[in-house]
């Protein structure tokens, strides 16, 4: 447990996360915080074009002028004693406003509340959501193990203990710590919760699990690919319904896999739009390296049931003893990677699931073949279409899908596109082993 040494002031960060998914922000004493949330602390709008490469992408809509408050949200705050610091670790998620107190069209966090508050109103579904997280170890030194073995977690230990109870402390409510197949891979799951909550939770863990391998001089990275021929690093958002009074609402027995009318609509708006979106979830130059074939992530618009290369996995539930199938029951989206930020993918998500339920579109084919094995024919009955193979082919498809686009003010699109071009022209002369390296270190 971390101490505060006699004579420092307890800070916590006050923070939002950007479009490179990078959370950034500024520290107040823990003693103001309630005062400073009345009135947020100073941002600026061109700040939602910071690159991860510590540059503002240019050109950008914004420019030096302009100014913005972040508003911190008191019950969004996460504190622990548990990382290995001098200090504790305390952070509170905020919302991006104008001066005046309105909602700015460029806040992440403000745009999955209004898809959020839509699905609930206009279809009485009330969104949970979790997100599990794969990452990996850097300068650990960890002895050869093998792959979701118990010597693989001990030989982590006491990173992995280190890790649970901190996010126990700050109450993101883990569940398990899993030795994935990669060398020194890992993988985090926490308890589902309201939309909002689980992208915070999200946020959380990543910078956890980062704070804790610092102090012990090590990186932990959750970039998408630290090797190109190396394993990937997902990050899977996994979701159900509930209506008003906390009713299961994705599961029907006699639906198509388990899916209810509503879950089966929301499943059809999502790989609909599913190649535009991908540039949402999956916005970095090696989040392609990743969604191919056979590489138990994703790469076809794809409904499945239990099938770990479809996009939208039907998650099992356990009927053990007589449990009841509804509560557990949930979907997985797999197209998406810590490069993303988790309030946009679920805002994405949200609002093509929307669409799907408004023009009360069919369940689409569940799939258990491999696409790859099918004729053309056979996939465009089925519906499969390849995902883009690239950030420049998901940016063109993003581009091209004009209900996607109009979800989002100009301004948004602009940023977006400004922050992802200014990427792939700092990576234009690069190799994919020299890219991995590069968001190895930053993710």
């Amino acid at each position: 447990m971390s101490t505060t040494t006699p004579g420092l002031e307890p800070l916590v960060g006050v923070t939002t996360t950007d479009l490179a998914a990078i959370t950034r922000g500024r520290f107040v004493a823990a003693k103001n915080l309630e005062r400073i949330s009345r009135h947020g602390i100073g941002w600026l709008q061109a700040n939602i074009c910071l690159t991860p490469f510590n540059s503002i992408a240019n050109p950008n809509p914004w420019g030096a002028r302009g100014d913005l408050r972040i508003i911190p949200d008191l019950k969004a705050r996460y504190r622990t004693e548990h990382t290995g610091r001098i200090t504790p670790f305390d952070i509170v998620f905020g919302n991006i406003v104008g001066l005046d107190g309105s909602p700015w069209n460029c806040c992440t966090r403000t745009l999955l509340k209004n898809a959020l508050d839509r699905l609930r109103n206009e279809h009485g579904i009330n969104l949970l959501a979790s997100f599990e997280q794969e990452f990996q170890l850097f300068g650990a030194a960890l002895p050869p193990s093998h792959a979701l073995s118990f010597a693989a977690l001990r030989s982590a230990d006491e990173y992995t203990s280190r890790l649970m109870a901190a996010l126990e402390q700050a109450g993101v409510d883990p569940e398990v710590v899993i030795s994935e197949f990669g060398a020194d891979q890992f993988e985090v799951t926490c308890g589902p919760s309201d939309g909002i909550t689980a992208s915070d939770r999200c946020v959380v863990i990543r910078e956890v699990a980062r704070e804790i391998a610092r102090a012990k001089g090590w990186h932990a990275s959750f970039a998408p690919k630290t090797s190109p021929d190396g394993v990937g690093n997902g990050v899977h958002l996994h979701f159900s319904f509930r209506d008003v009074n906390g009713k299961p609402l994705t599961y029907a027995a006699e639906g198509p896999g388990g899916l209810s009318p509503q879950a089966a609509a929301f499943c059809a708006g999502i790989l609909k739009h599913l190649p535009a979106i991908t540039a949402l979830t999956a916005p970095s130059l090696p989040s392609y390296y990743r969604l191919k074939p056979h590489a138990w992530s994703s790469s076809y618009t794809w409904l499945a049931n239990q099938h770990r290369e479809a996009t939208l996995r039907i998650c099992p539930v356990v009927s053990i003893g007589g449990a009841d199938p509804s509560p557990q029951f949930n979907i997985e989206y797999r197209a998406a990677d810590a490069t993303a930020n988790p309030y946009l993918t679920m805002t994405a998500v949200v609002l093509a699931g929307l669409e799907g339920l408004k023009a009360k579109m069919p369940c689409p084919p569940l799939v258990d073949d491999d696409p790859t094995e099918m004729s053309d024919q056979k996939r465009a009955e089925l519906g499969l279409v390849r995902l883009p193979e690239t950030l420049p082919a998901a940016l063109k498809a993003f581009d091209a899908d004009a209900v996607v686009q109009s979800w989002f003010d100009p301004l948004f699109i602009e940023s977006f596109h400004g922050v992802r071009k200014a990427e792939l022209a700092t990576l234009a002369s690069l190799s994919p082993a020299e890219v991995c390296e590069r968001y190895r270190t930053l993710y």
